[in-house]
């Protein structure tokens, strides 16, 4: 790909062609279609570039004092090479553009490829054709607002920021000093708070545009303009905001800023300016001086900005990303108007030439943009990623065979809502089976388990029952993200386990199950797969009886809004809601159409919340699963079509079930609850248990659906199908 990037030592501009970025975990890959060049901020440092090293240092106290202090802890010629080195590369440019997600890493849900976003950053918004950007760094582009208007997102948050330090309130009045981009958002900004606004800048054409864009009055900041329009919007008192969104050497914004404040008034600095306060003038007025810190909080903070970790919105109410998606807010609502801010627009192969011609003063701009060329997307796009489905190779020991009189002897690795109102009502009660140990992190939750359902040991040391010869399986029913490792210690310490879905949240974690049951020799595992053994499901299918061509399976899953503060939310750690539930449905239509698919596509609403996932098998056949979140309450959660040679199954929420085609069958109309499975699953996995015999379902039909449940997210992230490939 090509990046605009620079010799800081030389001065030296060029486009190079450069490796992609990677997609990696935490953030989204974007193609740029528009990226903002910054007038001011980056020609400055176009500027410093070509300076002789004298210059360079004048420009730069701060670094100087640096070279300094490495001068005295690691001597000359240890700091020459460094700074030698570090000079002497080429470095980028660039931190505010709209472009088009391209790719999808781990954790995000918020979009989906093919989504417009805006982003910021000096590291992640470049002028490149490519840019990897975490997550707290982009927002989506609202409907209606144009690319190039979105690119300006960064410079925007830039300006809200300072706003929001000057805290305007309704009818007063503020000065901005600086009228090129910032200065022009805000103005806009202010005006658009209420605020009666006085604008000083040298160039009238920029006094003009600030007028357009909602200024009372502007003027050069030497001329007795400002001072007049100050005094009459004021009665004489001043100005109850000053903000600094000039550049340059000069100190006369701050003392202009002195004069024109009203006592005990705010002066915010958003711009580099010179900041030579005089005392006096300060100091008698009591003038509140505060800084503007770039786009808001989390800015400088790595835990923010690239490991993705929000500030509780009750504690930090901007930061930011939320200023970026309220700029664009306002912005797609007309309330700030960036199109007179577009100077210029050059294509990007013209990035060095256009730079120049901003460094000569030929090109005057407020803004310029450059362009990106829109993609063909032939070999790339075409090319249909691969999952790998992990082949089961091992040398399965036998299994243990039980006396009919023997109790099987069940631990429970975790104590809650599904485990007590799902599993352990059933088993408490079942014939045969006796309920040896629960495991949970809490004494009180084993406490309460034992108590209600007759454990005979409570207890939170995982070891005691792993290393428990007594007991026969385990159950693992934790949050999803233990699940692979606990069922991996539980295999090693040779128990049947029982292990709720997920299986897995990753391709590795699958993987490392899989090694365990190679490393021991035990593959006696089964996944709370409960729909494939739901009593009215079963009926139906003998009725539909067996096909001979290919189907059609409709799946329709209506989710719901989980409850704020759900662990499930927590997707970061917890993996996606439909890795942690969608297994269930891929494993029904398996079995009903007697096979594992070959390939997966999918695409989502925005957020990843609405999934549509289509499954292809090897005859032909399809299942399409539609997992919504924003439908009724009062509608059916799952609803199911089935359709081959003339005939159709329909099962409705597990409640009734019919069958059409040469005679039409329909379940008892009288009302039942809903049976999914649980307690026949459960009796099947007993039995298996107790007898030795078969797991209720083949090792290799969990791995197939838990790989085609992962391979989901692949398929989002690339927005192609997705072969599951088979060794």
């Amino acid at each position: 790909m090509k990046q605009v990037v620079q010799n800081y030592k030389s001065g030296e501009l060029a486009v190079l062609d450069v490796p992609v970025p990677g997609c990696k975990p935490g953030g989204v890959l974007v193609r740029t279609v528009y990226s903002l060049i910054s007038t001011g901020t980056e020609m400055m440092k176009v500027s410093e570039a070509g300076m002789s090293m004298l210059g360079k240092a004048r420009s730069r106290p701060d670094q100087v004092a640096k070279v300094m202090q490495s001068v005295a802890t690691n001597g000359v010629p240890a700091t020459y090479r460094k700074v030698m080195g570090k000079l002497d590369s080429y470095t980028p440019l660039g931190y505010s553009l709209c472009g088009v997600v391209e790719q999808v890493g781990a954790g995000i849900d918020d979009v989906k490829v093919g989504d417009l976003v805006a982003c910021a950053g000096n590291e992640h918004a470049l002028h490149a054709e490519l840019n990897w950007v975490p997550k707290n760094l982009y927002v989506p582009v609202p409907d209606g607002l144009a690319p190039q208007h979105a690119a300006f997102g960064t410079v925007g948050s830039i300006a809200m920021q300072g706003v929001r330090q000057g805290e305007p309130q309704l009818g007063e009045v503020a000065l901005v000093i600086g009228l090129g981009l910032i200065g022009q958002l805000v103005v806009q900004l202010l005006a658009a708070s209420g605020v009666r606004v006085v604008g000083a800048d040298p160039d009238p054409a920029r006094c003009e545009l600030a007028e357009r864009l909602g200024a009372a009055a502007c003027g050069d900041p030497g001329s007795t303009a400002v001072e007049n329009a100050v005094a009459e919007l004021t009665d004489g008192h001043g100005v109850d905001q000053v903000y600094l969104a000039a550049g340059g050497g000069s100190n006369q914004p701050v003392e202009l800023a002195a004069k024109l404040a009203r006592d005990r008034g705010r002066v915010v600095d958003i711009g580099k300016c010179r900041l030579d306060l005089p005392w006096n003038a300060y100091y008698e007025k009591e003038l509140d001086v505060r800084f503007s810190r770039s786009y808001g909080p989390g800015r400088y903070d790595p835990s923010y900005e690239l490991e993705g970790r929000d500030y509780p919105i009750g504690y930090v109410r901007w930061t930011e990303r939320r200023n970026l998606a309220c700029f664009l807010d306002l912005a797609a609502r007309g309330k700030v108007d960036v199109e007179p801010l577009i100077s210029h627009v050059a294509d990007f192969d013209d990035a060095v030439e256009t730079y120049q011609r901003l460094k000569d003063g030929e090109l005057k701009a407020v803004t310029a943009l450059f362009r990106y060329p829109e993609q063909t997307g032939e070999a790339e796009e075409a090319k249909a990623p691969a999952v790998a489905v992990p082949a089961v190779k091992a040398e399965v020991k036998a299994a243990p065979v039980r006396a009919a009189t023997t109790p099987v002897k069940l631990a429970f690795v975790g104590a809650g809502n599904y485990a007590t109102s799902m599993l352990l009502p059933h088993l408490a009660q079942r014939e045969g089976v006796e309920l040896s140990t629960v495991v949970t992190t809490t004494s009180l939750s084993g406490a309460n388990a034992q108590r209600k359902f007759g454990f005979a040991k409570a207890t939170t040391d995982l070891d005691a029952v792993l290393g428990d010869e007594s007991v026969d399986a385990v159950f693992v029913v934790t949050r999803h993200s233990s699940h692979a490792e606990l069922t991996r210690q539980a295999l090693l310490a040779g128990k049947t386990v029982f292990v709720e879905k997920p299986l897995a949240l990753t391709e590795d974690e699958l993987s490392g199950v899989l090694a365990a049951v190679e490393e021991s020799g035990n593959d006696r595992l089964q996944v709370g797969f409960n729909r494939r053994f739901a009593p009215l499901l079963h009926e139906a299918r003998e009725h539909f009886g067996a096909r001979s061509g290919p189907a059609h399976l409709r799946y329709l899953v209506n989710a719901g809004r989980l409850a704020h503060g759900s662990w499930y939310l927590q997707q970061g750690s917890e993996g996606s809601r439909f890795v942690g539930e969608g297994g269930h449905f891929i494993d029904t239509a398996s079995w009903l159409l007697d096979a594992d698919p070959v390939s997966v596509y999918a695409t989502a609403t925005s957020g990843n919340e609405d999934l549509q996932v289509v499954l292809r098998y090897p005859d032909g056949s399809t299942a399409t699963i539609s997992y919504v979140t924003s439908g009724p309450s009062g509608f059916p959660k799952e609803t199911l079509d089935l359709v081959a040679d003339g005939r159709a199954l329909r099962l409705d929420d597990f409640v009734r079930a019919s069958v059409y085609g040469r005679k039409k069958w329909v379940s008892s109309r009288l009302p039942k609850a809903r049976d999914k499975g649980q307690n026949a699953e459960l009796a099947a996995f007993v039995k298996a248990v107790r007898t030795g015999g078969p797991m209720p379902v083949p090792l290799d039909s969990l791995v197939a659906t838990t790989a085609a449940t992962l391979a989901v997210q692949t398929a989002l992230a690339g927005g192609v199908p997705v072969t599951l490939a088979r060794p």
